[in-house]
């Protein structure tokens, strides 16, 4: 089992998920906002948050909490799932963000050291996401990290990778 470092930014602490995060998660994900490009729907009980947190728990990859430095606040989660090793070793990430926190750049802050565990410790040749036509924030967040859209689209989502190399230029 590899093991996915504690992370810090200027604002944040980021530490895998475990299920004594099910308060925060079930806050979180129980916004219908936050959940309205994801494939879930918004959490009902506190059960449907710790589904979650096994679901990244048993997973390939890491899923990531966010929390705030200055109080300690969950504020959202950031990861890799579908990770495949190998020649082309890849991985999706993924990422969400509570409302009062959109537009403050904490998300970028969050994933160029995401972004930099993907490459150097899972040693991903790639780096692959998948965006909602809608979801215009994550198109730009990602346009801003230096993924590249392709033309084609999988299940109605719009495609990004990115590959090694070209995360330096953030």
């Amino acid at each position: 089992m590899l093991y996915f470092p504690k992370l810090e930014t200027k604002r944040l602490i980021l530490r895998e998920l475990t299920l004594a995060d099910g308060d925060g998660v079930f806050k979180h994900f129980s916004d219908a906002e936050i959940t309205r490009f994801m494939d879930i729907e918004p959490c009902k009980d506190i059960k449907e948050a710790e589904e979650i947190i096994q679901f990244h728990i048993d997973d390939t990859g890491c899923r990531y909490g966010l929390f705030s430095k200055a109080n300690g606040e969950f504020i959202g989660t950031c990861g890799f799932h579908c990770w495949v090793q190998g020649t082309e070793s890849k991985a999706e990430i993924g990422f969400d963000l509570s409302t009062r926190f959109w537009g403050q750049g904490y998300m970028q802050e969050a994933l160029v050291k995401l972004i930099k565990v993907g490459f150097d410790v899972m040693r991903l040749d790639f780096i692959e996401a998948t965006v909602e036509v809608g979801n215009v924030r994550s198109q730009k967040l990602l346009g801003k990290m230096n993924f590249v859209k392709h033309e084609e689209l999988k299940d109605g989502l719009g495609y990004y990778t990115l590959k090694q190399g070209r995360e330096r230029n953030m």
